[in-house]
């Protein structure tokens, strides 16, 4: 059964394509734009995606046999007139607005109606006609928060765990805990039943992101920076924020603070004249102290030994490691999509699990090799580099040629196999650099345009990740994926300083030759020519720019100077 799974968001809009409970690919939306964060706007829903993924998989709509979507923007002419009398006074005053937002957010739409019951609002059987899809397709539609918790428990073995979902929001919850033990999954708090609650703001990722605004960032983007600040500064403003959000005996967090405007205003006036490391590290503080809180807290109510983590809150890698050192906890695992990216993923895991029941659902579970699921343009790449003027092949023997340039400075991509989904560049779309070099992060940041605060990433062979830093079996599985930090060993920190942040921790990969050959194989190259089995890894485009798809995007970077070398499965390719 071909299950198309999309999340249809005014940001982050993706898709992912399912044959049963296999993955047969995945891509966000921006990375076919080439518009950082992007969503569905007047020019365009999501087909973007959803064509990309069947055009890769050789299929056409008509082989769709059912839609999973989470709940978000859907086209504002399928909706049912089912609105009241003033909601459709105010649709004929904003008119002109209309045609220029021709989506409306399933959610308002159903809070409006009173019912959780998207079929009462929304005509599913002209939206399938309209998309060249087949009359007898299922629509099924999940809710935001059960979207981002299901790959958190899909993609693991574990008996019993925690799942424990946190963000900006979405279908009126900001948080939700779901507890799974001998064959079921019981939801504590976060789902359809707050759908229908006042407007409020409980939201700690809110917070952070107002804090990001405020240090002259871009909210829900940039808060990675303030990630990184946080270190250089003293929680100074902690104390006051606190003291406007509270843990409850379930665990549940709430905020006084009623909106978001209410929000900005009231951390603005906390932290006005600090500096912007100490602004930074208070919110940082108040999101580790109250996250830590709630999980403790439900722990105590639900003792489990493994915790499964999704929600933008959780790109936050240094609250993640917090989490796994927390006491009992023998397993974390952070779904590599963590942000609104990956609720297209949790949408098709729902439906399979509303088609199959549960204990089915649990049988197909697995644990993720990698997430390389988009398109791949190994041949390509190589028949347009030996096209493009100015661009020469130098080696056949790509690794070896890359670890020799890499061990003598140089910095270089790769770009193999099929791409990554999810936020981070892991070894497919990666720019690589050597870690000994202490000016490697200033000359990063320099030909990328980037201003990051925290040391670039490193990627180590997996069979050597324990003697450089603290990798154990609580946090390795997180670290396949790049969602956290650990402690750099200390006879380490000086001979890969590029990637040691100032409190001595790093976010590493961890890498298996199974998984991506080529970036192996140049680790173990560079290993041989200068002792290290580390490089540093960041993601391969430019600042605002999403991580590179298409071959001509990555020879851009070459010619453009970005970076010196680009190695490819058939070769090294340099200026020339």
């Amino acid at each position: 059964m071909i299950v198309l799974a999309l999340y249809p968001g005014r940001n982050d809009a993706s898709a992912v394509l399912f044959d049963e409970y296999r993955v047969l690919g995945a891509v966000q939306l921006e990375r076919l734009s080439r518009k950082k964060g992007d969503g569905v706007s007047p020019d365009g829903w999501a087909w973007a995606c959803a064509d990309e993924l069947l055009d890769m998989a050789g299929l056409t709509r008509q082989q769709v046999d059912a839609v999973a979507l989470s709940r978000a923007a859907m086209p504002r002419q399928y909706y049912r007139k089912n609105q009241s009398a003033s909601r459709r006074l105010l649709d004929t005053v904003l008119r002109g607005r209309q045609a220029r937002r021709p989506f409306r957010m399933m959610e308002q739409a159903l809070q409006e109606a009173g019912i959780a019951d998207e079929s009462a609002v929304f005509d599913n059987a002209a939206f399938l006609r309209d998309a060249g899809l087949r009359a007898d397709v299922t629509v099924h539609y999940t809710n935001h928060h059960r979207c981002h918790a299901l790959p958190a428990l899909f993609f693991t073995d574990w008996t019993e765990a925690l799942i424990y979902t946190a963000d900006g929001g979405g279908d009126n919850a900001f948080y939700s805990a779901r507890s799974f033990r001998n064959g079921v999954i019981k939801d504590l708090f976060g789902g359809d039943d707050l759908l229908f609650k006042p407007p409020y703001n409980d939201s700690l990722g809110l917070a952070y992101g107002v804090v990001t605004e405020l240090l002259g960032f871009r909210m829900m983007r940039h808060e990675g920076k303030v990630t990184g600040l946080a270190a250089h500064g003293k929680p100074v403003f902690k104390d006051a924020m606190a003291a406007h959000f509270t843990v409850h005996d379930s665990g549940e967090i709430t905020c006084d603070w009623p909106s978001l405007d209410a929000m900005h205003a009231g951390i603005t006036a906390i932290c006005d004249g600090g500096s912007k490391e100490d602004i930074a590290c208070s919110v940082q503080d108040l999101l580790e102290n109250f996250i830590l809180r709630a999980v403790r807290t439900i722990l105590v109510r639900h003792p489990h030994k493994r915790l499964g983590l999704a929600g933008g809150v959780f790109a936050n890698v240094k609250l993640n490691r917090l989490l796994a050192e927390q006491a009992g906890v023998e397993e974390v695992f952070v779904v590599p999509p963590m942000g609104d990216e990956g609720l297209s993923l949790g949408a098709g895991l729902d439906f399979l699990l509303a088609r199959d029941g549960l204990a089915r659902w649990l049988d197909n579970r697995y644990r993720l090799d990698n997430v390389y699921w988009g398109r791949d343009y190994s041949e390509q790449a190589d028949a347009v580099l030996a096209q493009t003027a100015g661009v020469v092949k130098v080696s056949d023997t790509p690794a070896q040629a890359a670890a020799v340039r890499l061990a003598q400075g140089g910095i270089g991509a790769i770009y193999t196999g099929r791409m990554e989904f999810g936020p981070r560049a892991l070894g497919a779309r990666t720019i690589l650099a050597n870690p000994s070099r202490r000016d490697t992060h200033d000359e990063l940041n320099r030909r990328l345009s980037r201003t990051e605060f925290m040391p670039f990433a490193p990627v180590v062979l997996e069979e050597k990740a324990t003697e450089v830093f603290d990798v154990t079996p609580v946090n390795a599985y997180a670290c396949r994926f790049m969602t956290i930090t650990t402690g750099v060993k200390e006879q380490w920190r000086e001979k890969i300083a590029a990637v040691v942040h100032v409190d001595h921790s790093a976010r590493p990969q961890l890498i298996r030759h199974q998984d991506n050959p080529l970036y192996h194989d140049i680790l173990t190259a560079f290993e041989a020519e200068s002792g290290l089995p580390v490089l540093v890894n960041t993601s391969f485009n430019v600042h605002e720019e999403p991580i590179v798809n298409a071959p001509a995007e990555a020879i851009r970077a070459l010619t453009d100077g970005r970076v010196d070398f680009l190695v490819t499965n058939g070769g090294l390719y340099e200026r020339g």
